[in-house]
C-alpha cells in the first residue's frame, strides 16, 4: 500500500513539473523560467527522470537557447532514443552539420526520426547530393521512410529521374496517395520539372485532394507552359466547390500574364479586390507583372502605389516592370528607395538591376553594385553571379567576368552559357571553345543556347572543321535538335571558308524551311565570287521568300552587267521597278530630359529645326571670320 502511494506521489510530482514546463511557453522570457524549474528538478533529484529532462531540452530548443539544451543533454545520467534525437535536432539547428553527423554515427539506436533529422540538416545546408546519399543509406538499413521523409526529399529534387525514383519507391511501399502532404509534394515537384502528365496522374489517383493540391496542379501547369490547361483546372476547382485562396489567384494571375490575356487577367484582378487578397504582396506582385506584360503601365503603377505593404516581393515586381519598359531611372530610384527602407535585396532584385546596369549604368556604379552583392552575401548565388558575368562582359572587362566565374562554387548551365557568350563577344574565341569543352566534361547537358554560342565562336574564329564537329554532335551525342539559328551559323562559317556549294546543299537538306537571312548571306557571297548559276538559283529562292526585297534584283543586275548581258540587266531592272519598293528613310534620335527627339534623313522641318539651322549658320560665320581660307 505504501509503495502504491509513493508511486502515485512520484507520478503527481512528475506531472506537476511537466505542467510547469508547459506553462513556460506562455511567459515573456521562457528561458529564465525554465532554468528555475530545471534547477528545482536537480535539487529534488528528478534530473535523472528521462521524460522531464527531454521536456527541458525540447523547450530550450524551441526557445532558441541551444547551448542550454546541449548542456541539459550532457547532464542526463541516462538517455533514450528521444533524448538523442533532440540533441541531434539541436546540432542541426545550429548548422553544425559535421558534429551532427558524427553524433548521428555514434548514436546507440536510430529510428526514422533520426534519419529524417540528419537528412533535413543537409538539405538546409544546400548539400542535396549528401542528403540523397543518406536516404539511400537509410534504405540499406531497412528503415521504412515516413511521409515526412518523402515530402522533404521531394521539395529539393531538381531532376526528373530522382523524382520518378522517389515516386517508384513510394509505390513499392504501399503508396502514400492517402497522405495529402506526399501527394501534394509529388504534384508540386512534377509541375516544377515540367512533367505535367505525371502531376496530373498523381492528382487523379489521390483519394482526397485539398486546396493545396489544386494550387500545386494549377501552378505546375503554368510553369510548364500549359497555361490554358491551368485555366481549365481553375474552372474545375470552382465547380468542385473548393474556395480559392491567395496562392490560387496568384497562380492564375501569372497564367494570364504568360498568355498576355488582359481580359481574363482583369477578371482575376477584380476577384482579388472582391475577396480582399490585394493585401498579400504575392498577389499584388502578380497583378503588377500582369499589367506590365500587357503594356498597362499606369495600372501597374497604381497597384504598386496602393499596396498595403512595402516589401521585397512587390518592389522586385515593380523594378522589373520599370526595367522591361526601359524606365531605367525609375527602376534605379526604386531600388535605392528599398535600400533606404532597409529592405534587403533578394537575388532576384540584384539580378534584375545588374541586367540593365550593363547597358544604362556607368562602370563605376556597376562596381558599386558588385560590392553590394558581396555585402549581401549573394556573390555565390548562381543567378546573381551569371548577371555579374554578363555585366562585366558588356563593359568589356572580360578579366573581371572570368574572375567572377572562377570564384563560383556552383555553376549551373546559365553560368556556363553566360561565360561562353562573354568570351565570344569579347574576341576570345579560342578560350570560348575551350570552355565549351570543359562544360561537356563537367557532366552538365548543354542546351540550344550553349551550342549557339559555341558555333558563334567558331564562326568568328573561322574554325570551320571545329564548328562542323560541334554541329554534328548536337543531336547524335547530346540530343539537342538544331534550329534555324544553328544552321545559319554553320552556313556563315562555310561561306567565309569559300565553300558556298556545301552551304547551299546544307540548306536544301534541312528538315525545315531556312529563313531568308540564310539565303541573303549566300546570295551576297555568290555575288562576291561571281558565279552566275549560283546567283540565279539563290536569287530565285530569295524572291519567293522575300518578294519585296530588292537585294536579289540588285545582285542579279550587277552580275549581268559585269558580263555584258544588257538585255538581262534591263529585264531585271524592269521587274524591280514593278515592285516600287518604298524607300527606307534613315532616322536618328536623342533623349533629352525624358523627351525623345527624332530626326529623319533629308528632313528640313522638324521640332526646333529653325533654331538648329540658325545656330549652325552663326557657327559657320564665326569659322569664316577666324580663318577665311578654312573652307577653300
Amino acid at each position: 500500500m505504501f509503495g502504491i502511494q509513493r508511486a502515485n506521489r512520484f507520478l503527481h510530482t512528475v506531472s506537476s513539473f511537466s505542467s510547469l514546463i508547459d506553462q513556460c511557453f506562455s511567459v515573456t522570457n521562457p528561458s529564465n523560467s525554465l532554468k528555475l524549474i530545471h534547477a528545482q528538478l536537480i535539487k529534488v533529484g528528478l534530473n535523472s527522470n528521462v521524460f522531464l529532462s527531454n521536456r527541458c531540452i525540447d523547450l530550450y530548443l524551441k526557445s532558441g537557447y541551444v547551448n542550454d539544451a546541449l548542456k541539459a543533454f550532457q547532464d542526463m545520467p541516462s538517455k533514450n532514443i528521444i533524448s538523442w534525437n533532440l540533441n541531434l535536432k539541436v546540432l542541426v539547428k545550429c548548422f553544425d552539420i559535421e558534429t551532427a553527423h558524427r553524433v548521428f554515427d555514434e548514436m546507440p539506436e536510430r529510428d526514422v526520426v533520426s534519419w529524417n533529422t540528419i537528412i533535413s540538416g543537409y538539405i538546409s545546408c544546400g548539400s542535396l547530393d549528401t542528403a540523397w546519399g543518406i536516404f539511400l543509406e537509410m534504405r540499406d538499413y531497412c528503415i521504412r521512410p515516413s511521409e515526412f521523409t518523402f515530402s522533404m526529399l521531394l521539395c529539393c529534387v531538381n531532376c526528373g529521374s530522382y523524382a520518378k525514383e522517389i515516386h517508384g519507391y513510394i509505390m513499392r511501399n504501399g503508396g502514400c496517395y492517402s497522405n495529402l502532404v506526399v501527394g501534394n509534394s509529388l504534384i508540386d515537384v512534377y509541375g516544377k520539372l515540367g512533367l505535367v502528365d505525371y502531376a496530373l496522374a498523381v492528382f487523379l489517383s489521390m483519394e482526397k485532394v485539398d486546396v493545396v493540391s489544386w494550387n500545386s496542379m494549377i501552378s505546375g501547369c503554368c510553369k510548364s507552359g500549359h497555361e490554358q490547361f491551368a485555366l481549365h483546372k481553375f474552372w474545375l476547382m470552382g465547380s468542385s466547390g473548393f474556395k480559392v485562396d491567395e496562392y490560387t489567384v496568384s497562380a492564375v494571375l501569372t497564367t494570364c500574364s504568360n498568355l498576355r490575356n488582359l481580359g481574363k487577367g482583369k477578371q482575376m484582378f477584380c476577384l482579388c479586390i472582391k475577396l480582399g487578397f490585394l493585401w498579400n504582396t504575392v498577389v499584388s506582385s502578380a497583378a503588377i507583372d500582369l499589367f506590365s506584360k500587357c503594356n498597362r503601365m499606369e495600372s501597374a503603377i497604381s497597384v504598386f502605389n496602393e499596396s498595403y505593404v512595402f516589401d521585397s516581393a512587390i518592389c522586385n515586381s515593380m523594378i522589373a516592370c520599370y526595367a522591361s519598359h526601359n524606365l531605367v531611372e525609375n527602376a534605379l530610384e526604386l531600388f535605392v528607395d528599398t535600400l533606404k527602407e532597409n529592405i534587403r535585396p533578394t537575388e532576384f532584385t540584384l539580378s534584375c538591376v545588374l541586367h540593365f546596369a550593363a547597358v544604362f549604368v556607368p562602370v563605376e556604379q556597376g562596381s558599386q553594385l558588385h560590392c553590394l552583392v558581396i555585402k549581401t552575401g549573394f556573390e555565390l548565388d548562381a543567378i546573381v553571379a551569371s548577371s555579374l558575368v554578363n555585366m562585366y562582359s558588356k563593359y568589356g572587362l572580360i578579366d573581371f567576368a572570368m574572375k567572377v566565374f572562377a570564384d563560383m562554387i556552383f555553376r549551373d548551365l546559365i553560368a556556363w552559357n553566360s561565360m561562353i557568350q562573354a568570351l565570344t563577344h569579347n574576341g576570345k574565341v579560342v578560350e570560348a571553345i575551350c570552355l565549351f569543352k570543359k562544360l561537356l566534361q563537367s557532366g552538365l547537358h548543354p542546351d540550344q543556347k550553349t551550342f549557339s554560342e559555341a558555333l558563334l565562336a567558331c564562326s568568328y574564329g573561322g574554325f570551320l572543321e571545329e564548328g562542323m564537329s560541334i554541329f554534328s554532335s548536337m543531336h547524335k551525342q547530346h540530343g539537342v535538335t538544331p534550329i534555324n539559328d544553328h544552321y545559319a551559323l554553320l552556313v556563315e562559317m562555310m561561306i567565309r571558308a569559300g565553300r558556298i556549294d556545301e552551304a547551299i546543299d546544307l540548306l536544301h537538306t534541312t528538315k525545315f524551311e531556312p529563313h531568308a537571312l540564310m539565303w541573303e548571306s549566300i546570295l551576297r557571297a555568290c555575288g562576291d565570287y561571281g558565279n552566275v548559276n549560283w546567283i540565279e538559283k539563290v536569287a530565285e529562292r530569295l524572291m519567293e521568300l522575300e518578294p519585296h526585297s530588292s537585294l536579289p534584283y540588285l545582285i542579279l543586275a550587277n552580275a549581268y552587267e559585269r558580263r555584258g548581258r544588257w538585255e538581262s540587266v534591263v529585264r531585271v531592272r524592269k521587274e524591280m521597278n514593278k515592285m516600287a519598293p518604298k524607300e527606307v528613310v534613315d532616322c536618328s534620335w536623342i533623349g533629352i530630359k525624358g523627351r525623345v527627339l527624332s530626326f529623319e534623313a533629308k528632313q528640313m522641318i522638324h521640332y526646333g529645326g529653325k533654331n538648329v539651322y540658325s545656330v549652325l549658320e552663326l557657327l559657320m560665320r564665326e569659322m569664316w571670320d577666324e580663318n577665311d581660307s578654312y573652307f577653300n
